[in-house]
């Protein structure tokens, strides 16, 4: 019994923990929702207010089903439960293969999404400072170059561009020194009309894609350990779940069976006093 209890607590204790952090997902996605201006297009793939909520709304739902299951004994909720977390760990592991094996093709995807998130720049707040943090993280600039803010229309280098920051790139993009204490916002500006030799004196000249891949690659040991922490994690709570159900289906088991064996000796103790008066006659 106390392992029962043990197993039933802890995947309570899991699922209770990610239904906290996305109940939280959905409440951060919902109020930048709210404080965004009213005419911005929502687009899942460069909106991360909306993406916060579709993703936290799955997790509540799929840790509610573990932890009213758990909590509950209810078999159907925890095969339910099980079941999703199964075909997740198949689709990551699968998606995972196709990378390895399509790596140009999700190379290019992963591009060509990227660079929808620089013509949306300045329509989404959220977005922005998305990409400002990426650019600053990672002193990067563009996807492939700094050259790829002409994609966007206040950053875009013609004639016929009216923006003060035409031909220009994001102060995100620019190097700071060591001594400033002031962020100088227009430091990008015009940068695309400088050749690349002198304008990595002043802004980071790699594009963001390439830097992301190198860190991925100087850190794969970080990267491996997260990822094969987050499948074991659900490995573990698949098991605790498989576990709980066999416990309970076994118990289910072990009550009809005694309620079978109490019908039987009921219907014995009316037979048999009438048979015994029959032979005394």
């Amino acid at each position: 019994m106390r392992g029962y209890r043990g197993i039933k607590y802890t995947l309570f204790i899991f699922c209770y923990f990610f239904w906290v952090v996305s109940a939280v997902l959905i409440a951060v996605g919902i109020y930048a929702k709210v404080a965004k201006e009213k005419d911005v297009v929502d687009t899942l793939t460069i909106d991360p207010a909306l993406l916060l909520i579709i993703v936290g709304s799955l997790m509540f739902l799929i840790t509610f089903l573990g932890c009213f299951g758990a909590l509950r004994n209810a078999t159907c909720l925890l095969k339910t439960f099980l079941a999703i977390l199964a075909v997740n760990v198949l689709l990551q592991i699968a998606a995972g293969a196709v990378g390895y094996v399509f790596t140009d093709m999700v190379m290019e995807r992963t591009e060509k999404l990227m660079m929808k998130t620089i013509v949306g720049y300045r329509e989404d707040g959220d977005l922005e400072n998305a990409i400002d943090y990426i650019q600053k993280k990672f002193q990067c600039c563009g996807v492939e170059s700094y050259e790829d803010w002409s994609h966007n229309v206040y950053f875009n280098c013609s004639e016929s561009n009216p923006s003060l920051e035409a031909c220009g790139v994001p102060f995100s993009c620019c190097v700071r020194l060591q001594n400033q204490t002031v962020l100088n916002t227009m430091c990008g500006y015009g940068m695309q009309q400088e050749q690349k030799g002198s304008a990595k004196e002043h802004i980071f000249t790699i594009g963001c894609l390439e830097k992301i891949i190198m860190w991925a690659q100087n850190n794969l040991l970080l990267v491996g350990g997260l990822t094969a922490g987050l499948l074991l994690l659900e490995v573990c709570m698949m098991s605790l779940a498989g576990a709980q159900i066999a416990w309970v289906q076994k118990v289910q088991r072990r009550q009809k069976k005694n309620e079978a064996q109490n019908r039987d000796e009921r219907k014995e103790r009316l037979w048999f006093p009438a048979f015994a008066d029959f032979d005394g006659e």
